[in-house]
């Protein structure tokens, strides 16, 4: 018998010896499971503060608590489908966020003989499935001399005969560089050239401080868009996501889902489509705070001796880094332990020497959270 640390860090549990694990547990997951539900002040979350049904004002009376549309509900689906022009509800997919989007377009796009390029860094589930397919993954690195902007050269000598798909993020998690609508252009070129998809995670776009490029799928039928309610709308407790591609690869989704999740929440379909519906509304004030912490972000970092950042350009995350070097780890266990703070190590991310400081959250909570990192900071390095 083996022993394997299962589910949760620190239990022990047995295993036989021909028993091995395909899918290994994300360490940012981890890190989540153990931290985040035991502080004061969230700044390591990702998006904007979660609403409560309260906070809509939608009403559910009337929802049907019955199986859905495999595909999402049409109602749904028209309503997302009038953000991606030349793309009709027949090239839209809800999922259960965008994470089971991005797992059935990989597991059916690359195959064993296949090769995949990941943006890195990037949200772990994004190489990770590659990675426990046992797929041939190319890491395509954010440089910080480059300012976490990629480099289309650098990305054009990654792709091999056999890439099947390459995957980027922008406005990236967690660095929030952002891409402009020439470089889009261009990766779709390069995804053509090799007879393969883009597939560009969208998540952060409505977050956008300047005009957003166009969405990727509008673009080419080679581009893939994904994107989900979690991140701007915050409501990632609704797990609805959606992808927008080329029938096909639609088509493919629908194959994966129907052997694990099978349809969305219809509460959670009832809730998306009513806040998009209004997007425009919601989204003011969404950017109106956000702006606002921004600046105090801006500013809190500016003032600054121990940390150092490439300025977001967009989203509602930066990845701050010690200028003298080294890990963060002990800075943010010690910031959740003594100091009730949250933030997430770049070890959890496989970007260790920075970490993630969110500011999507509230005004009040982010500006303590931050008095409480500079007090972290001061302990560790004074």
């Amino acid at each position: 018998m083996i022993l394997r640390e299962l589910i949760y860090p620190g239990e022990l549990h047995v295993l036989p010896e021909d028993i091995s694990l395909t899918f290994d547990r994300m360490p940012l997951e981890i890190w989540f499971d153990e931290y985040q539900f035991e502080v004061d002040y969230d700044i390591g979350e990702s998006g904007t503060k979660f609403l409560t049904v309260k906070e809509l004002d939608i009403d559910l009376n009337n929802v049907e608590l019955r199986y859905g549309y495999h595909v999402g509900h049409p109602s749904l689906r028209k309503e997302i489908a009038k953000l991606y022009g030349g793309n009709n509800l027949d090239n839209v997919a809800v999922t259960t966020g965008a994470s089971e989007a991005n797992f059935a377009i990989i597991a059916h796009l690359v195959g064993p003989k296949d090769h995949i390029i990941v943006e890195h860094p990037t949200y772990p589930s994004l190489y990770q499935v590659a990675r426990s397919l046992g797929r041939d993954l190319t890491l395509f690195k954010l440089d910080w001399d480059n300012e976490f902007r990629p480099d289309m050269d650098k990305l054009r000598k990654l792709v091999k005969s056999n890439t099947k798909l390459i995957s980027l993020t922008h406005p990236n998690n967690p660095t929030g560089s952002v891409i402009t609508e020439a470089e889009i252009r261009e990766a779709i070129e390069i995804a053509e050239d090799a007879g393969a998809y883009l597939m560009l995670d969208e998540t952060y776009r409505n977050l956008m401080f300047d005009t957003p490029p166009p969405l990727a799928a509008s673009m080419s039928p080679n581009a893939i868009s994904l994107t989900s309610m979690s991140k701007t709308w915050g409501l990632p407790g609704i797990r609805i996501g959606w992808a927008v591609a080329d029938r096909p690869i639609i088509e493919a989704i629908i194959a994966v889902r129907e052997q694990i999740t099978i349809c969305n929440s219809a509460i959670g379909e009832a809730i998306a489509k009513e806040v998009l519906h209004k997007k425009d509304e919601v989204l003011a004030i969404i950017m109106k705070a956000v702006r606002t912490n921004f600046k105090i972000v801006k500013d809190w970092m500016d003032s600054q001796d121990w940390l150092e950042w490439i300025e977001p350009k967009s989203g509602v995350i930066g990845a701050p880094r010690l200028r003298k070097g080294g890990s963060t780890d002990e800075l943010c266990e010690l910031l959740v332990t003594k100091y009730r703070t949250f933030t997430v190590p770049g070890s959890r991310m496989e970007m260790d020497g920075y970490f993630r400081l969110g500011f999507g959250g509230e005004q009040e909570e982010l500006v303590k959270g931050l008095e409480q990192l500079g007090k972290a900071l001061k302990e560790i390095h004074s």
